[in-house]
């Protein structure tokens, strides 16, 4: 589990690519600081395992549901990624609760300055976008951001100058794929709703039944 506060940018050192899954190796040096095998590492938003590592980087394998799911394809030596290690119980939770499972991509469709503000505007798929809500929260690169505004084919976030420091977002420009994963808390009451057989129905007499309104 992550938080979508990204702790440092990493560089792809190189990228040995199978028929259908790579193997990538990352050069970083805070989040190898106390690092162990088998570790979680959300990059890019994408929750990674250690294979194996150094002082300097350490190396994963993507599967090919993590390819066709994510813009990994477009990675390559000298790409750089955002990285965020797993949420430890102790730790404030800054940002939201992220999987590290993205649910797809999206195209930066519009970028535009106001102020000290830099806005995104987000084209994806209408599966992802009933996840996404005016004020909720959604991981962009495995960055916790707020939605803005949200219509039928897009969505919008807009960054503050930490962000845009500490991230890769700044080096996004418009036509780029960025990975998405929705609030996952919005998946759950979906499913929860759809498949609990007959008579399961969360409507207004639902909640008022249940104190809910």
């Amino acid at each position: 589990m992550f938080t979508g506060i990204i702790e440092e940018i990493g560089v792809i050192k190189s990228v040995k690519a199978g028929a259908r899954s790579s193997q990538i190796t990352v050069g970083a040096a805070k989040v190898t600081e106390d690092m162990k095998l088998g570790d979680s590492i959300c990059t890019n938003g994408v929750c990674l395992t250690v294979t194996s590592f150094t002082a300097d980087s350490f190396v994963v394998d993507v599967m090919p549901e993590t390819i066709r799911r994510s813009g990994f394809s477009s990675l390559k030596s000298g790409s750089r990624v955002n990285l965020e290690r797993a949420l430890r119980l102790m730790d404030r939770l800054g940002g939201h609760m992220v999987s590290g499972h993205i649910d797809g991509t999206g195209t930066i469709s519009r970028k535009w300055e106001e102020d000290n503000a830099v806005w995104f505007t987000i084209s994806t798929d209408t599966k992802l976008l009933r996840y996404i809500v005016d004020k909720g929260s959604v991981a962009l690169d495995g960055i916790s951001l707020t939605v803005t505004s949200t219509d039928g084919h897009s969505f919008s976030v807009s960054t503050i100058p930490h962000t845009r420091d500490v991230t890769t977002l700044m080096e996004r420009v418009k036509g780029d794929i960025l990975n998405i994963e929705c609030d996952m808390i919005a998946k759950y009451i979906e499913k929860l709703h759809t498949s609990g057989g007959q008579g399961s129905k969360i409507d207004l007499d639902f909640l008022a039944k249940n104190n809910f309104l």
